[in-house]
């Protein structure tokens, strides 16, 4: 197959999409080539079959060069793609839907949110099929969507022996409302125990303040790569998983991948090797001091089995094959 891929940014050192580079090469690895448009692009190692073309952003450029270069991209490489997925962006789907159908392309869509908008609701309607990791990380009901299981690569989020897990409880995601990094930051006073946060957000001055009226141990880490999320998961003696969203997180497996327990307070995960707590800091803090040894391997097995993207790419590919 040769695949045309759309998708925000390519740029494997990003915090927040960095981990997109590693899809990337998992195609590039079971197709005759790819095509990637971005809207912008940063570091890279990707394979010699794939192409990466931006859409210009990192140059400052205007909207309206934007939407040209993207037609110019999509209709300029139209013999080098039969089929086209579209990652997190409904609104490419939207604006390139109706000449990719009169192309005869195969459209597909990576989704996993849960805001359903008018540009979600026309792109429904433009493609073959909607992939995404679980049935709550899609709220538009369409016979077109595939319940997939998420992507974590385990070749680069595993265990490491030479590194001895600590103390310290972790929290990972942005500082904003929904992530409730507040109740991590209670709990971790109550247990004692030293609490590293990874992310960034508006919340930070307020969590802060948290911290020093609590007189906790916690350090506001900031932004992370890959690379360095993955050292966090190695070190940390548990992930504690405290968000709102209710869709399955992929830092949930991520830490699972590595070996990392993991306490959520989330009552729509289910059949997950996770301890369960309330959302309220005496309850997290109940679990954390409660719990005693686990089974490493069970944990990173959990993952490879039903959510690695080394099984994720050629099921979707599979898919789009057959439309």
């Amino acid at each position: 197959m040769k695949l045309l891929i759309i998708t925000q940014k390519v740029d494997k050192d990003d915090p927040i999409l960095g981990f997109f580079h590693g899809w990337i090469v998992e195609f590039a690895g079971h197709c005759e080539s790819v095509v990637v448009i971005c809207l912008e692009k940063g570091a890279k190692e990707l394979l010699v079959n794939a192409e990466v073309l931006s859409l210009g952003k990192e140059d400052g450029i205007s909207r309206v060069k934007y939407l040209w270069r993207f037609y110019r991209h999509i209709w300029k490489e139209r013999k080098n793609y039969d089929a086209v997925f579209v990652h997190m962006n409904p609104i490419y789907v939207v604006l390139g839907g109706l000449l990719w159908r009169m192309l005869g392309k195969k459209i597909s869509l990576w989704y996993t949110h849960k805001n359903v908008d008018w540009k979600l609701r026309l792109a429904e309607k433009f493609t073959h099929k909607i992939f995404t990791a679980s049935k709550e990380s899609f709220r538009l009901s369409s016979r077109k969507v595939q319940v997939m299981g998420h992507g974590i690569d385990v070749d680069f989020f595993s265990p490491d022996t030479r590194v001895i897990p600590g103390n310290a409880l972790l929290s990972v995601g942005r500082l904003m409302p929904t992530k409730r990094h507040d109740l991590v930051i209670e709990a971790s006073a109550l247990v004692g125990r030293p609490l590293r946060i990874a992310g960034e957000g508006s919340l930070r001055l307020e969590l802060e303040n948290l911290v020093k009226k609590l007189g906790a141990s916690v350090e506001f880490l900031g932004p992370l790569t890959q690379a360095q999320l993955r050292d966090e998961y190695r070190k940390a003696a548990f992930l504690v998983h405290t968000s709102e969203t209710g869709s399955l997180d992929k830092v949930v497996l991520e830490a699972l991948a590595c070996g990392l327990r993991v306490i959520t307070t989330s009552t729509s995960l289910s059949g997950l090797p996770i301890m369960k707590a309330h959302a309220i800091p005496k309850a997290i803090a109940e679990v954390i001091t409660a719990t005693s040894g686990f089974d490493r391997q069970s944990l990173v097995s959990y993952v490879r089995e039903n959510h690695s993207l080394q099984n994720l790419i050629p099921k979707i590919l599979g898919d789009m094959k057959n439309i």
